[in-house]
């Protein structure tokens, strides 16, 4: 089975009205808890989607509302849906294409392909020049699925795969407080 089994398309809200008319059928939105539905999502018609809203935090912060396994069993009914039809085009966005979205996309990718999640985290590179995959997401995706930690592994080796390429991004890391997510 290739990965993905289906074709996926990552981006944020300001990149959503590029994408409207290029034949998507399953759209899936996770958005700030806060943040107002963007008006953009007016110009889809017909298509699956599905809007979850938490924010883009890897760790229970007062004030925020971080993923919980609830979102991410609604990211893999979505996936059921998307994968069960033929030929479907999945538009995945949060509200900058970086976290949220990209942490989807890979557990979209691996859900219907244990043991192949390192390709399928590694088929990120292609899909978005640049991104960093929420670990809580990826974290309760990989229990979730009883993947043993291997998307957890998958996770660490498209880090490391888009540090050697862009190495100044360690920089942007950490000085968003995300640093403990860089890899050893």
């Amino acid at each position: 089975m290739p990965i993905p089994s289906h074709k996926v398309t990552i981006c944020g809200i300001p990149e959503l009205a590029q994408h409207c008319a290029v034949g998507v059928s399953h759209l899936l939105s996770i958005i700030d808890t806060h943040e107002p539905r963007p008006p953009a999502l007016d110009d889809y018609f017909e298509v699956d989607h599905e809007l979850i809203r938490f924010d883009d935090v890897v760790a229970e912060y007062p004030g925020f509302e971080a993923c919980t396994p609830a979102h991410i069993e609604k990211v893999l009914l979505f996936g059921e849906r998307a994968h069960s039809k033929a030929g479907s085009h999945v538009l995945v966005h949060c509200h900058a294409g970086v976290s949220r979205s990209t942490a989807a996309a890979a557990i979209l990718m691996c859900q219907h392909a244990p043991g192949r999640e390192v390709e399928a985290f590694l088929k990120l590179l292609e899909l978005r020049k640049h991104g960093w995959p929420n670990t809580r997401m990826v974290e309760f995706a990989d229990r979730l699925l009883k993947r043993d930690g291997a998307m957890m592994e998958g996770l660490v080796a498209y880090r490391r795969a888009l540090l050697l390429a862009k190495p100044h991004l360690s920089e942007i890391i950490r000085n968003i407080g995300r640093g403990h997510e860089l890899p050893t």
